[in-house]
């Protein structure tokens, strides 16, 4: 087990990522390995994960819990406890970033199982071990890209933290384990020159949901599109994008490991990491047949900051 505080590259103590739901859910209860994004993660170590206020549809639940039922039975493994409930704009967990690889390297890492290299499906696969899941979520506001925790609010959630029986946890073996940032894009590549990973057999039910899932992460890209279009014409001329902010629906944050074409770069050449996230969006989605919860009440949040008990 790799211990000790986070590892980074930039100034992050307590680093937190907001995910839209059902990603983030699924990453915290160990389900999903593989975090993608189209930029290499900054971090090594722990991780928060926030999850968006985006109420998740149905539709979209269902086609990641089929994509994950697909790639786990590839390597027999049949027996996966999804989240009963995906709640938003809370506070959920925690995992390990232990390394950083492009797809293309995931993918032809023939020592992972062949469950995980199908997870590779964008430019930077964030590789996660360890995950942790909060007994209580906590609600709070998220940011884009990676963030810093308020230290009340990381000192009341490392607290309620508890291990997840994941259903098959991998172990990323660092080419050096004394450089926590050895496994990075690059690194493992020169061991592939010379021999080729076997191609990964798909079936028509296999092939079927990685299809469902793209296009389930691809609304996210749709929404993106209207809204940047939309400030970009409602912008006047003589405002400096230096000292603008603009507040925008966090539908903006990328939404797990399935491609989504180039939003995350360029939102965030364009955004700055500071920027929050709207959390009204969860109001305007009928919670009818939803697979959500509302999460922790804010007094118990409140009490928790406090350190004491809920009353």
């Amino acid at each position: 087990m790799r211990k000790g505080g986070p590892r980074k590259e930039g100034n992050y103590t307590n680093p937190c990522l907001t995910m839209h739901q059902p990603w983030a859910s699924l990453l915290v209860y160990g389900i999903k390995r593989i975090e993608g994004r189209s930029w290499p993660a900054p971090i090594r170590g722990r991780l928060w994960i926030h999850a968006a206020s985006k109420v998740p549809e149905e539709s979209t639940i269902k086609a990641m819990e089929d994509f994950y039922r697909e790639i786990y039975a590839v390597n027999g493994i049949t027996d996966i406890k999804f989240p009963e409930h995906y709640p938003v704009s809370r506070l959920l967990g925690c995992v390990e970033v232990v390394g950083c690889l492009t797809c293309e390297e995931l993918v032809q890492w023939e020592a992972l199982p062949e469950g995980v290299r199908l997870e590779g499906q964008t430019d930077f696969c964030w590789l996660c071990e360890q995950p942790k899941k909060l007994l209580v979520p906590f609600e709070m506001r998220g940011f884009q890209r990676v963030y810093n925790l308020e230290k009340k609010i990381y000192e009341a959630a490392v607290r309620g933290l508890v291990p997840v029986d994941s259903p098959a946890p991998v172990k990323f073996l660092l080419p050096n384990p004394r450089d926590p940032f050895s496994l990075k894009p690059g690194s493992i590549a020169a061991s592939f020159q010379d021999s080729k990973a076997s191609a990964l057999e798909k079936s028509s039910s296999l092939s079927a949901a990685i299809a469902g899932a793209r296009a389930a992460a691809t609304q996210f890209s749709k929404d993106q599109n209207i809204r940047t279009n939309t400030i970009l014409n409602n912008t006047p001329d003589s405002t400096s994008t230096e000292t603008q902010m603009i507040y925008i629906d966090d539908d903006r944050i990328p939404s797990g490991n399935l491609k989504e074409g180039s939003i995350e770069a360029n939102s965030a050449s364009n955004q700055s990491d500071s920027v929050e996230e709207e959390g009204s969006s969860s109001r305007s989605q009928p919670p009818a047949r939803l697979k959500q919860d509302t999460g922790a009440p804010s007094k118990i949040f409140a009490a928790a900051l406090r350190g004491l008990k809920p009353s």
